[in-house]
């Protein structure tokens, strides 16, 4: 197995820009000093065509760095801190890349 692309789009409990919302997403970016983290980024939903109002995307260089992210200390405090509490739904996406395919 390869890279994996790990993507979470989700809904917050509460609307609006608010001091919760924002101390989120320092949390969600703080991800990126997990050992394997590569190209952590937050996004906000800007077309409404899903309920979803925020994205958090990273990749991982192998199935293994994404496991051992899986159990880091720091993740795990995350979604007991922030993510539980905080996240009214959500969707979790892992993807592997496919090689081009000639036409």
């Amino acid at each position: 197995m390869g890279m994996i692309a790990h993507s979470v789009l989700f809904k917050l409990k509460y609307d609006g820009d608010t001091p919760y919302e924002k101390k989120f997403l320092q949390a969600a970016h703080r991800l990126a000093r997990i050992p394997g983290v590569q190209n952590l980024h937050c996004y906000r939903q800007t077309n409404k065509k899903n309920r979803f109002d925020f994205g958090i995307a990273m990749e991982f260089a192998s199935q293994e760095a994404y496991e051992i992210y899986n159990k880091h200390p720091q993740h795990i405090d995350f979604i007991k801190e922030f993510w539980i509490p905080r996240v009214q739904e959500f969707l979790e996406i892992d993807y592997e890349p496919i090689a081009p395919i000639d036409l």
